[in-house]
């Protein structure tokens, strides 16, 4: 979701690739130019249980396969923080525990934030946005992501007036989402979903 990423950008710097950008040899020459320690992916994830070709990560052009994540090179520099924000990344089963997190520790990187079920848009964008903010301040990522939590559960971050209100002020939502109204997201529903695996640090 460009207004998700766009947020994040304004946090940690870095570039984004929407759309057509958004493809697998985009995605491995932007790393091996630049080895950014944070990649966060804000798409469409689908987990099926079984033949791990069924599970992918979708991108513009093709899909990344559960089976395609060693194949990055994610480990050289280790990725620091990889955010799977779609639905059902942290979903597992006996060949790929916590699914698409689980695999992507084992191919190298320290720390995945990831989705135990389908996720709705409006809560994806409160919870990434205080995330990232609590991340500037917070001494470990497991901590960044409990105040997020916590200010989602303390209404502090909720849908009012066609906009996103969090802990570090107001934006306009895109008509999609401003058309649902006002929306408390204090609910579990929105904000429980996310996990960190790997290195609290």
């Amino acid at each position: 979701m460009p207004l998700e990423l766009q947020g994040i950008l304004g946090k940690i710097g870095g570039q984004y690739f929407l759309n057509e950008s958004f493809t697998l040899d985009n995605l491995r020459r932007q790393r091996q130019e630049q080895p950014f320690q944070i990649i966060h992916l804000a798409t469409h994830a689908v987990f099926a249980p079984g033949d791990q070709r069924n599970s992918y990560i979708q991108l513009w052009d093709s899909r990344l396969g559960i089976d395609q994540l060693r194949q990055l090179g994610w480990n050289d520099p280790p990725v620091d923080l990889l955010v799977l924000s779609a639905c059902d990344t942290a979903i597992g089963d006996e060949q790929a525990e916590l699914g698409f997190a689980g695999l992507a520790i084992q191919a190298g990187v320290k720390s995945a934030l990831a989705s135990l079920w389908s996720v709705s848009d409006e809560g994806t964008l409160g919870l990434m946005r205080e995330f990232y903010r609590q991340l500037e301040q917070a001494p470990i990522k497991a901590e960044a992501l409990r105040q997020a939590q916590l200010a989602m559960l303390r209404g502090e971050v909720r849908l009012e007036d066609g906009k996103l209100l969090t802990s570090q002020g107001a934006i306009d939502l895109p008509p999609e989402l401003a058309k649902l109204g006002n929306i408390n997201l204090s609910h579990p529903y929105f904000w429980s979903a996310f996990t960190l695996i790997g290195s609290p640090w």
